[in-house]
């Protein structure tokens, strides 16, 4: 049994599932989706756009069974800092041969949301500084994982609209990045079924306190060195660390911490992969999060719709094994 070393009480999760809707709310708009298809013998190819909000058009590419029964499972995979959708084309291509469509999003300042394409993580990296050196308290943006939640929702709503895809039936993973945005997204989205986070579980709360924020940090290091230098400081600590996630992900090491909003996604199936050595998500604040997920599914009676493997050894990165076992999760539980 997990020890849960951290013990913090968080808000109740009606409390943590409003709150955290009530920060990420904007004007809806129209989604006007906008596809082109591609068939092939072995899947079928559509690749195109929605819109979130007035001004975000989110690339979205999804590979479609060419057989098999309709409506369609579907699952929606996210990829990591730097990247883009056509990361994950493997994923989409063996989902497809399940009988599963598979959807892939570009995150915000990732990919196609730049014109002409994303320079890896550039574009994301400038957008948090500018987002930390905003004034306007009233529109403040929050580019580092929160406003892709928002636009996960909004792919959530496109899906559940479409003839082809099962409402009843939608999973979401990801890796590292796109990993944390699932369970931003799925927390509170309960109509996300099934959940795959690979890479991604951690606790910011227990970074900070342990002095293990480096890796974390580092996915978005020119913004925190630009605060640092805001703040006076000629070098990355604590409290400048503290004081960027404080404003990009406000609650973060409080009520949106991971160990709080894994609990709003029991009982619905989840498989959490982590790495025995992974800077960027340290195991033991993963082990805190995972105890916590581990108590709000047993207290549900649903024990066995959570699973957890760690592959030693190894640090941030995604493995063939954890492949082939987020496949096997959602062919199983879709």
């Amino acid at each position: 049994m997990l020890s849960f070393a951290q013990q913090i009480n968080y808000p109740p999760v009606e409390k943590v599932a409003a709150d955290f809707k009530k920060l990420l709310e904007r004007p809806r708009v129209p989604l006007n989706p906008s596809f082109t298809i591609i068939k092939t013998d072995s899947v079928i190819i559509e690749h195109g756009f929605i819109y979130s909000e007035k001004d975000e058009r989110v690339p979205i590419l999804i590979y479609k069974p060419v057989t098999g029964a309709k409506p369609y499972p579907a699952v929606v995979f996210l990829h990591g800092t730097g990247g883009k959708k056509e990361d994950n084309k493997k994923m989409l291509y063996q989902l497809a041969k399940r009988g599963i469509m598979g959807v892939a999003i570009d995150a915000r300042f990732h990919g196609e949301r730049i014109a002409g394409g994303a320079h890896g993580s550039k574009e994301y990296v400038a957008a948090a500084i500018a987002a930390w050196e905003n004034k306007d308290q009233a529109h403040q943006a929050h580019p580092f994982l929160f406003d892709t939640a928002f636009d996960l929702w909004r792919v959530t709503d496109y899906l559940v609209s479409r003839p082809d895809v099962d409402a009843n039936r939608i999973g979401m993973g990801g890796i590292s990045m796109g990993g944390m945005e699932t369970w931003l997204a799925a927390s509170v989205d309960k109509r996300i079924k099934v959940v795959v986070l690979d890479i991604a579980v951690q606790s910011f709360k227990w970074s900070l306190d342990n002095d293990k924020w480096q890796g974390r940090a580092g996915t978005i290091h020119g913004a925190h060195l630009q605060a640092a230098k805001d703040l006076g400081d000629s070098v990355l600590n604590k409290r400048n660390v503290q004081a960027v996630w404080n404003k990009l992900l406000p609650g973060i090491t409080g009520e949106f911490d991971c160990p709080s909003m894994l609990r709003l996604i029991a009982p619905r199936a989840m498989l959490v992969l982590s790495t025995e050595n992974d800077s960027n998500c340290p195991l033991p604040g993963a082990n805190i999060a995972y105890a916590s997920a581990m108590q709000a599914y047993a207290s549900e009676n649903a024990a066995d719709k959570i699973m957890r493997d760690v592959a030693p050894k190894l640090p941030h990165t995604s493995t063939p094994v954890h492949f082939e076992m987020t496949l096997d999760w959602f062919a199983r539980w879709l």
